[in-house]
């Protein structure tokens, strides 16, 4: 390879024993990462299994000459987050690059959705990709403070879905509008202790979307990681705060909400009036993209 954009530097992955997750994992090993593996051995929509597909993952990454070690916590679990992190720094002497990608699919309409299946999704996207950024974030805040500050990446995982919405996807898109909100917010918090935050918006065909779309023109879990491997570099030190949708060969910067038109009434505003002022603010506004799985 002629440019290894890692080396040396150390990197969790989280749900990375199948689809992206494991194609991170690959990518950031042959750029020279030493890699926690991470893999909570479930099903596509959650469920616990006893296979163990991380193991997998090491031994391909050994045997390209890498290093790698296998975690099995479960990510939305604030201590084994915690635990995570200790083992990547117990292991291999420090945490640069945190990648969250573990998560899984419960797809319902709103109205048939449980209270579980929202739990459940909500849990392990939010919580799983905050428990191991707040444990992640103290580490490198610690190490700033004594004087050993790290060139430390973030890069969670988003959706369209999230930003434009899904039909069919409403515990999984506010999920996913969630953790783009979080990025926002983390990049600020956390640039002070020379960390960037982004996200990205894959598109890709793997278990989580397989019976869910027609994924026969979707782009391969591999079309994403080296965006990924370049977020993680050094040399994207000054990227952070950005949603980036990834879909084959198209890398788009995607816009989150901003203000728009505007108009001040220069006092309480009276239902009545709410109307036409509303109207003509909606007129002079662009029209929403459509949700995923609409017309449009």
């Amino acid at each position: 390879m002629s440019s290894r954009l890692l080396e040396g530097r150390v990197a969790i992955v989280t749900g990375a024993g199948r689809g992206i997750g494991r194609a991170h994992a690959l990518e950031l090993a042959r750029h020279g990462a030493k890699v926690v593996v991470n893999d909570y051995g479930v099903t596509a929509a959650g469920e616990g299994t006893q296979e163990s597909p991380a193991h997998e993952v090491v031994a391909e990454i050994e045997a390209m000459g890498g290093e790698a070690v296998v975690n099995g916590a479960d990510v939305a679990d604030f201590a084994a987050a915690e635990a995570m992190v200790r083992q990547a720094i117990d292991t291999f002497g420090g945490l640069d690059i945190l990648v969250n990608n573990a998560g899984f699919l419960r797809d319902r309409m709103l109205i048939n959705t449980s209270e579980e299946e929202w739990d459940a999704v909500v849990r392990v996207h939010l919580k799983g990709h905050f428990a191991p950024l707040r444990h992640a974030g103290a580490y490198w805040r610690a190490e700033a403070k004594d004087g050993r500050q790290r060139a430390a990446r973030v890069i969670n995982t988003s959706s369209g879905a999230g930003l434009q919405g899904s039909l069919g996807q409403t515990t999984y898109s506010a999920a996913k509008a969630g953790i783009a909100g979080m990025t926002l917010v983390a990049a600020v918090e956390m640039s002070r202790y020379g960390v960037t935050v982004n996200a990205i918006a894959p598109v890709a065909r793997t278990r989580m979307t397989e019976g869910a779309f027609d994924t026969s023109a979707m782009a391969l879990p591999e079309d994403n990681s080296p965006v990924v491997a370049w977020l993680a570099s050094e040399e994207a030190g000054d990227v952070t705060g950005r949603v980036i949708e990834i879909d084959g060969s198209v890398i788009t910067v995607e816009n989150g909400w901003s203000h728009g038109p505007s108009r001040d009434n220069g006092s309480r505003w009276e239902a009545a009036a709410v109307g036409p002022a509303l109207r003509d603010l909606l007129a002079a506004a662009p029209a929403p993209e459509p949700v995923y799985g609409t017309t449009g």
